[in-house]
């Protein structure tokens, strides 16, 4: 695949995660499977603590408004069990959570459990956040261009801090000169990314996203930002009409900058 080549006015890039900078089988079958495995007991440990408690308070909101836009939620069978308030309240909890994970839903109320779990995860040394070879070699070289770098992603924040800092190359936080995540918008709304580029200050038409999710490419260049979609292993296959539509790399490398005056 040739090189590209982005707009000459390009003074910063936006990079999604999930099978743009890190392969998706780290978050499919590294990150996910430690929530499903770890959940009652997290629960069950922090449950009084205010962190877990703001936890819970944000999915049951998350639950009522799924229940106001009549959208699936768990259906609980009668339990015959007996079980203390608590125990039934982390059920109820770890059922709504696996239920959305099956849904791959994107819910912030979500993400931030899933955040403070993971958090545990790799400050134990339990999990370290993978990144494709080209990437960390590639912001270095962008950044020296003058080039600012940013990451959107449907996870957290924190979560997004969590893989950076504890990476497979050590804490290259910071590269990064800032991070976005649902609270800002979906990533399929236009909208978010008028606010990503309102935020840092600069307008849309020169900032670059990498991501490797046509509907959030389509999102981005409503927005009017330039967009590259990265092809790596594993990553759902486009379309002949979407591989006409986008630019395409299957490495970083392969993006041709422009040094920022």
């Amino acid at each position: 695949m040739a090189s590209v080549s982005v707009p000459a006015c390009t003074s910063a890039l936006l990079l999604d995660i999930e099978g743009t900078t890190t392969p998706i089988t780290f978050v499919k079958d590294i990150l996910f499977p430690y929530i499903r495995e770890h959940l009652e007991d997290h629960l069950s440990t922090h449950w009084e603590e205010d962190e877990c408690k703001q936890d819970v308070h944000l999915l049951k909101k998350q639950i009522e408004e799924d229940m106001r836009q009549n959208r699936a939620c768990p259906v609980h069978e009668v339990d015959q069990t007996v079980h203390t308030d608590e125990e039934k309240a982390i059920r109820e909890v770890v059922d709504n959570v696996l239920w959305q994970m099956a849904a791959d839903r994107k819910s912030t109320a979500l993400k931030c459990l899933q955040g403070h779990m993971w958090r545990v995860a790799y400050s134990s040394g339990r999990i370290k956040g993978e990144v494709y070879q080209d990437v960390i070699p590639s912001i270095r070289t962008w950044r020296s261009l003058g080039m600012k770098v940013y990451i959107y992603s449907s996870g957290s924040v924190e979560a997004q801090k969590l893989l950076f800092g504890y990476s497979v190359e050590g804490n290259v936080l910071e590269l990064f000169d800032g991070h976005f995540d649902t609270n800002i918008g979906a990533k399929v709304e236009s909208k978010s990314y008028e606010k990503i580029a309102e935020r840092i200050g600069c307008p849309a038409e020169e900032v670059t996203f990498l991501t490797d999710v046509s509907r959030e490419a389509k999102a981005a260049e409503e927005a009017g930002m330039n967009v590259v979609v990265v092809v790596r292993p594993g990553n759902m296959e486009l379309t002949d009409e979407e591989r006409a539509t986008y630019d395409l790399i299957t490495s970083f490398s392969q993006l041709q900058l422009t040094a920022r005056a």
